[in-house]
């Protein structure tokens, strides 16, 4: 589906990272720091196996960024900052404070990375916090424990195909238009996948399709989604839910009127925790009718993240 390890398939010139300084760089904000402001083409960034512990930043000048790594499971971005910790001035950094990558400009890619917060279990501690429009992850892993995926922006679309994503509570969130397709969502222990603050103006929130929900927690122990903002938007489609979701499905954050404002569906999923006989009342399965306006295109407003 896509053009896969695009950097290496080209001729064209771009910046290396290496730790061990066989590269343009030995770390990657320096690559980010290198690209022109406001080019107008791909700026390719190859990254090298390596654990490169930085917290980064991708400011809204530097767009058309593609980040491309040796390997998934070897190419690791990482950092360890959580919401509880102080940051130089003694004061708590915070939910976005926490965040080891921000992603603010625009057209962004990355591939074949691992993006992980290794604060561990502390709460509230980001991996990704993603606020530019038409940005891409394929082949990632983004991992962590409570609020793992922050994505802030809104307005912005945003596109994971084949991502790995871990955590605990709300740990896929934010405001943002996001599309998972045939990705693997490993919950570590009971919870909430999501926690979407999807505006009341936007017609589409989260969207998954074809992907897989398992994980190590005990049975029954996790909710598909709680809005975090009144008006959330989240379906499922196609998708393999495993015996780890609760009968009942969603949760309304403990405001009954959230059932009323919120809109949570699913669609010919599959798996132990797919039934929809004991769902709350206020989900909605889709008609088949319904279902032809989950498609990329309509849910991006015609922005094709499939193509390079």
């Amino acid at each position: 589906m896509f053009a896969l390890s695009y950097a290496l398939a080209k001729e064209e010139r771009k910046l290396i990272v290496a730790k061990d300084g066989s590269g343009d760089f030995k770390t990657v904000q320096e690559a980010i720091n290198a690209v022109p402001d406001f080019r107008n083409v791909v700026t390719v960034i190859f990254i090298k196996n390596g654990v490169y512990k930085e917290k980064l930043n991708l400011s809204a000048s530097k767009r058309k960024v593609r980040l491309v790594g040796q390997s998934m499971d070897k190419t690791v971005l990482c950092y360890d900052d959580y919401a509880k910790k102080k940051n130089s001035f003694g004061e708590e950094m915070g939910t976005s404070g926490s965040a080891g990558f921000y992603i603010y400009a625009g057209d962004f890619t990355a591939e074949n990375i691992t993006f992980e917060n290794t604060a561990g279990p502390v709460g509230q501690a980001v991996a990704l916090w993603i606020a530019g429009d038409k940005a891409r992850f394929l082949n990632c892993r983004i991992l962590g424990f409570q609020d793992t995926l922050y994505t802030y922006g809104k307005g912005s679309r945003q596109y994971f195909y084949q991502c790995y994503i871990t955590g605990t509570v709300d740990f896929i969130f934010g405001s943002a238009t996001a599309v998972f397709e045939d990705c693997h969502i490993f919950c570590k222990q009971p919870g909430y996948v999501t926690a979407a603050s999807t505006p009341d103006t936007t017609k589409y929130g989260y969207v998954f399709i074809n992907c897989k929900i398992g994980g190590s927690a005990p049975d029954e122990t996790v909710y598909l989604g709680r809005p975090w903002r009144p008006a959330a938007k989240t379906v499922f489609l196609y998708c393999d839910l495993s015996a780890v979701i609760k009968p009942e499905g969603w949760h309304n954050w403990g405001k009954e009127s959230n059932g009323k404002t919120a809109f949570y569906a699913e669609y010919k999923n599959k798996g132990a925790g797919a039934s929809h006989l004991k769902r709350v009342s206020w989900s909605h399965q889709l008609t088949d009718k319904e279902a032809e306006d989950y498609t990329t295109l309509q849910i991006f407003s015609g922005w094709d993240p499939k193509k390079n």
